[in-house]
Parts: structure tokens; sequence; C-alpha cells
């Protein structure tokens, strides 16, 4: 990459590092966006897997005392067991797919019913969501919709969900590192001053978003995380789709030129 492109990627970091300060969330289903858009998606996967470990790792270490572990513990069995399920299959989607998972997850844990509506509390659905979303995070590179959706689900308030969802995605992205830098067959390699400046820029957003997660109260923080949740799943719907749609009209357009 270009200095200028390495730059901009650098400010890119720095604010959706800083959304996802705020809110614990958000950041990540942005960034992953823009690197899928600019990189194959194994080298955009290391390299958002760098990012957010840094931007989650920083953000527990801010919120440590606010931690809950038993939710944190349980959703990491969650992990392992998808992680060895995918070891095994390899898989890796195509952009439209994957795209189009990252934006239906939020709205599949809305509709489930009352009876097993998200409780992050909860020793079995911990272990669920944990592998789900796993399975998600090797599929996408993020589970950010259906992981805050979970979080939500519960009577955490807003420094616990963000310091608790940023333990288990330090763990989750550490994964689909070694996932896709390691285990695939299309394994990626990447720049090392590329991935100082993401580690740099998502440190930097995560201290300036602080000082406003403070000020806020816990119900207006509720109000805008499921305003982001939803408006973010409904792009990536759109977005999704379209590159679905796009590739068979190309192809019959082409199909037709030549004729």
């Amino acid at each position: 990459m270009t200095p200028i492109m390495i730059a901009a990627l650098g400010l890119l970091m720095v604010a959706t590092a800083f959304l996802s300060g705020l809110f614990g969330m958000a950041g990540g289903l942005i960034l992953i966006g823009v690197l899928l858009a600019l990189m194959p998606l194994p080298t955009a996967m290391v390299l958002h897997a760098i990012t957010q470990m840094a931007s989650n790792g920083w953000r527990a270490v801010l919120w440590r005392a606010h931690i809950r572990w038993r939710p944190v513990f349980v959703y990491l069995i969650g992990c392992a067991l998808a992680l060895a399920l995918w070891s095994i299959t390899r898989y890796v989607p195509d952009k439209p797919v994957a795209l189009l998972l990252l934006g239906v997850t939020p709205f599949m844990a809305r509709m489930m019913p009352a009876g097993i509506k998200p409780n992050p509390d909860s020793i079995w659905q911990g272990t669920f969501y944990g592998s789900i979303c796993m399975g998600l995070m090797l599929m996408t590179g993020v589970s950010g919709p259906l992981m805050d959706t979970f979080f939500l689900g519960g009577k955490f308030g807003r420094r616990e969900i963000v310091a608790t969802k940023a333990t288990c995605q330090v763990a989750s992205h550490f994964t689909k590192l070694l996932y896709f830098g390691g285990i695939i067959d299309q394994a990626a390699t990447l720049d090392p001053v590329l991935a100082g400046v993401a580690i740099a820029a998502s440190m930097l957003g995560t201290s300036l978003a602080r000082r406003l997660l403070e000020a806020m109260t816990d119900q207006q923080y509720r109000v805008w995380a499921t305003r982001l949740i939803t408006t973010i799943a409904c792009y990536y719907i759109a977005y999704g789709s379209w590159l679905l749609l796009r590739t068979p009209v190309l192809a019959a357009f082409d199909k037709g030129g030549l004729q």
C-alpha cells in the first residue's frame, strides 16, 4: 500500500475505534466493510483481527474493573467449540454471503421467543452464542451485531457491557487471526508497517471515547446502540444483496453484448 493509503486507513481506524470505544460495537463492522472492499478476504481478516485485538484489548484494560468474568469464560467455551468445527471445514465464504450474514443475525436474535431472549448471565446461552458468534467471526470477520444484541439483552450497565464484550472480543479476534493467518489453505500475510499503524490508531481512538462514555446514561447508551446496530445491519443486507444480484446481471449483460 502507498503511504497515503496507509494514512487514510489509520484515520479510519481511529474513527472506528472511537465508535467502538463509545458503544463497544459498530466500529469493527464499518472497518471490515472497508477492508473487504480494498483487499482479498483473508488479508482483510488478518488486518481486522490485529486492529480489533488492539482496540478491544485496550478497552478491556481501561474498563477492567467492570468486566463480568463468568460470562466471558462461558462465552469462550462456545468459541472453542466453533473453532474446532471450522478448523475441519476451513470454509471461507464469498463477500456477498459474508455481508448478508452480518446483516441478518441481529434481527434473528431479536425475533427469538421471549423465553429464550438473549441473556449474558445464562450458561447455556453464553455457550450457544459463543459458538454462533465465533462461527460468524470466521465467516464474516465480525460477530458484532449478534454479540451486541446478546449483551444488550441482559441487565448489564453500559460500562459492564463495554468491558465484558471487549474481553470476549480479544479472544475471538485472536482466534480469527490464527485461522486466517495459518489454518486455512490461502493463509494471508500482512505489511508490518500497516499492522503497527493499525495498533496505534485503535488504541488512540479507544482512549478518546472514554470520557464521552462516562458522560452518557445507561438509557442513552442502549437507545443509541440499538439504533446503530439496526442501521449498520440494514446497510450490510442491502450491500450484500446488491453484490449477490450484480454478478448474474453483469454476466447476462456481457453474454448479450457478445452476441
